[in-house]
């Protein structure tokens, strides 16, 4: 079958080539009732747009690789699906990678981009040390997602100390001196758990509590399974909290198993705040409350800072952080 053209959607529609193309852009001069016309021809016939016919007139494609460690967490799932709204406002579409969170799998992720469409690739690394895959970009343009030393490439990042600081401070106004951390990584631990923890042993400081390394619990990877277990094990040797920050919302998920069967009643007992608020946090029961970061911004600077390195820019590498707030459940309510 032949490939349908815009020239092919004009003709059905009546309207003239420029007049489609216009509407596929979205250009608001449009009058209703003709963009209607050209909408529903589209609709008809099936038309999509030729990639590299675009590419050839405006030196661009409008595709981006999107690369992150593992689509089965929650948070990046539902990041994806941010970064795909934004994008669609943005005339953006992405190609999602996996990279397993290793240096070979982000390495493979640009081999990718490289000899297929991509206009450049926002990549969210899950390792402390960003400079490592940065020097295999080839002169793609890059913006870096999650806590690493990038060097000198673009980066949008949540503060996590002032977050973690921010929900130890909550859950200190609610009362609660015996605060623990659920979930970090034993050892070695991630850049991202390293500065959660510094925001939770500054929140403490700030709400005039000592810190205990005993109220600290890791678990041996990042499921919920495992972080049921830790704290299990931990209630099991005598840890007794009122409160939990969890390094992420499947760490708290995890705990609240643990202490439900612990007969422990959340949050008369021990409050609980989550970190990522993903949509399944509302649906718990306690729900739940967690830090949650903005999300739609991460994805609007994200695309802003590429959109300038596609267009040439030559700045310095800059870092933007964007806002974070906490999402209140009942597991932790607002005061």
């Amino acid at each position: 079958m032949a490939r349908v053209t815009l020239q092919d959607v004009a003709v059905h529609a009546g309207v003239s080539s420029k007049t489609v193309s216009n509407v596929i852009h979205g250009y608001e001069h449009v009058r209703p009732g003709m963009r209607d016309r050209v909408q529903a021809a589209i609709a008809e016939l099936g038309y999509q747009p030729d990639v590299r016919a675009r590419s050839l007139v405006t030196g661009r494609t409008g595709i981006v690789t999107f690369a992150f460690p593992d689509l089965r967490r929650p948070y990046f799932a539902e990041l994806a699906h941010v970064f795909s709204e934004v994008g669609r406002e943005h005339e953006v579409r992405f190609l999602f990678e996996e990279t397993g969170g290793t240096l070979e799998g982000e390495r493979d992720a640009f081999r990718t981009a490289r000899i297929g469409v991509a206009d450049g690739v926002i990549l969210h690394l899950d390792r402390p040390n960003g400079t490592d895959v940065t020097d295999e970009v080839g002169g793609m343009p890059l913006v870096l997602l999650g806590e690493t030393d990038p060097g000198d490439v673009d980066h949008v990042v949540v503060d996590n100390r002032a977050a973690a600081a921010t929900a130890v401070e909550h859950l200190a106004a609610l009362g609660r001196r015996r605060i623990g951390f659920l979930g970090h990584e034993p050892s070695p631990m991630s850049l991202t758990s390293e500065l959660r923890l510094e925001g939770y042993r500054l929140g403490l400081e700030r709400s005039g509590i000592p810190f205990d390394p005993a109220f600290l619990v890791p678990r041996v990877d990042g499921s919920a399974r495992s972080a049921e277990v830790a704290l299990t094990e931990a209630l099991d040797r005598g840890l007794r909290v009122d409160a939990l920050l969890c390094r992420d919302d499947l760490a708290a998920i995890g705990g609240l198993r643990a202490l439900r069967i612990a007969g422990v009643t959340v949050p008369r007992d021990v409050a609980v705040i989550g970190w990522d608020a993903i949509n399944l946090a509302a649906s718990l029961v306690p729900s739940l409350t967690s830090v949650a970061a903005d999300g739609r911004a991460l994805a609007e600077r994200a695309l802003e800072m590429l959109d300038d390195r596609i267009s040439g820019t030559q700045s310095p590498g800059r870092r933007v952080t964007v806002g974070h707030h906490l999402s209140f459940g009942e597991s932790a309510p607002e005061r």
